[in-house]
C-alpha cells in the first residue's frame, strides 16, 4: 500500500523560509507588499514543498475568492485585449486572479456568464458597456456583487464606469472628416439597438452632421457583425449606392481593415477615391496599408484605473465613482479631402 504523504501547510513554508506565516501569506496574496529577497526565499520554499493554499477553506472562512470576473463581447479579435492585460497585470499586484467570459456579443449570453460568475464566487464584475437589463443590475445588487463598465462613460446612470465618452469620441473624428470637405458620408456599424457603444459612435456623427449644417438623415449605414470579412462585405455594399460616399467610418478597426482589404480588391484607392477611418487604434491599425486613420482608446490606462477601482472598494471600502478617460484622433494615411470626381469601381457611373 502506498505511503500517504503529508500535506504541506502554511507553517510548513513559514518555517522552511525562516518567516511569519503572515508573511508568507502576504507574499502570496500581496506579491508587491513583501520585499524581493524575502518574496524570492518563500516562493522557492512553496515550490520545494509544493505547496498550494486550500483556497476553498479561505474562501468559506472570509466569504471572499479574491477573484472577479471580467465579461467581453468577443475573444476572436484584440480589441479588448490590452484593456485585459492592463487590468489582470493590476489586479494580481493586489492579490486578485481574474476570471474571463465572452458573450459573442449576446445578452442573453452574457446574463448567463454573470449568473455563472457569481455562483463560482467571484467578488465583483467587470462589463462591458452599460446597455442590459435591469433585472440584471437587480441580481446583482441582490447577491451583493458589485459591477464596473468600462468601454463607455455616461455618469447621468447609476452604475459606476471607468471609460470614455463614445459620443464625443466619433463626434471629433467625424468634425475632421467634415472639416476636409466630405459631405457624402457612411458608417458601417454593429446593431446600435442592442449595443451602447455603437449607438454612441452612431450619434456623434449625427451631431457633427447637425453642427455642420448637413441632414443627418443623409447618412448611409449599413449594420453588420464585427469582423473583418463583414466589413468587407459592408464596405462593397456601400460602393455599390448612389451617390457613392466620399468617407467611410467604421464601428471599430476590424471593420476597418475588411473595409480596406475590399477596397484594394475593387481597385478603389484609399484615400485618393474614397476616405476609410477606424475606432480603438489597435496596433493593428498601423501596420494596415495605407496606415489607417483611427480614434485612439486608452486601452490600457481603462484596464488598469477599472482594477484599481474594483480592488479599492474590495479591500478598502471604496466606493465606485465614474472616471472619464480621454481619447484622441491619430491621422495617419487613410483620410483626405475628398476627390472632385470617383472612379467608377463596378462599371458604375462616375461622380
Amino acid at each position: 500500500m502506498p505511503q500517504r504523504h503529508s500535506i504541506p501547510t502554511l507553517h510548513d513554508v513559514a518555517q522552511m523560509a525562516g518567516v511569519s506565516t503572515a508573511t508568507v501569506s502576504r507574499c502570496l496574496n500581496f506579491p508587491t507588499q513583501v520585499a524581493k529577497p524575502t518574496r524570492e526565499r518563500v516562493m522557492a520554499a512553496v515550490a520545494e514543498l509544493g505547496y498550494s493554499p486550500n483556497f476553498g477553506a479561505k474562501a468559506m472562512a472570509s466569504r471572499r475568492t479574491n477573484t472577479i470576473g471580467a465579461i467581453i463581447p468577443t475573444m476572436e479579435n484584440a480589441i479588448f485585449a490590452r484593456a485585459l492585460q492592463a487590468f489582470q497585470e493590476e489586479l494580481r499586484g493586489h492579490g486578485y486572479t481574474m476570471l474571463v467570459a465572452s458573450t459573442s456579443y449576446r445578452q442573453d449570453i452574457e446574463e448567463e456568464q454573470i449568473r455563472s460568475l457569481v455562483a463560482r464566487g467571484a467578488d465583483a464584475l467587470l462589463l462591458i458597456g452599460h446597455a442590459r437589463a435591469p433585472e440584471i443590475y437587480q441580481f446583482l445588487e441582490t447577491q451583493g456583487v458589485p459591477a464596473l463598465v468600462t468601454w463607455a462613460y455616461e455618469p447621468a446612470l447609476k452604475q459606476p464606469s471607468v471609460g470614455f465618452d463614445n459620443v464625443a469620441a466619433m463626434q471629433k473624428m467625424a468634425d475632421a472628416v467634415i472639416d476636409l470637405g466630405h459631405k457624402r458620408l457612411a458608417l458601417i456599424s454593429a446593431d446600435t439597438s442592442t449595443n451602447d457603444r455603437a449607438s454612441g459612435r452612431l450619434t456623434g456623427i449625427r451631431n457633427a452632421l447637425k453642427s455642420a449644417g448637413l441632414d443627418p438623415k443623409d447618412l448611409q449605414m449599413v449594420t453588420t457583425t464585427y469582423g473583418i470579412e463583414q466589413g468587407a462585405v459592408a464596405f462593397a455594399t456601400l460602393m455599390q449606392s448612389t451617390p457613392r460616399p466620399t468617407a467611410v467610418f467604421c464601428g471599430n478597426d476590424v471593420l476597418a481593415v475588411g473595409a480596406l482589404r475590399r477596397a484594394h480588391e475593387m481597385g478603389i484607392k484609399v484615400p485618393a477615391d474614397v476616405s476609410i477611418t477606424g475606432f480603438d487604434d489597435m496596433q493593428l491599425a498601423q501596420i494596415t496599408i495605407p496606415a489607417l486613420t483611427s480614434v485612439h482608446v486608452p486601452h490600457r490606462e481603462m484596464g488598469r484605473q477599472s482594477a484599481l477601482a474594483l480592488v479599492g472598494l474590495l479591500k478598502d471600502d471604496k466606493p465606485l465613482k465614474s472616471i472619464e478617460l480621454g481619447t484622441s484622433l491619430v491621422m495617419r494615411d487613410t483620410l483626405a479631402p475628398p476627390p472632385h470626381t470617383l472612379e467608377p469601381a463596378t462599371g458604375l457611373r462616375a461622380i
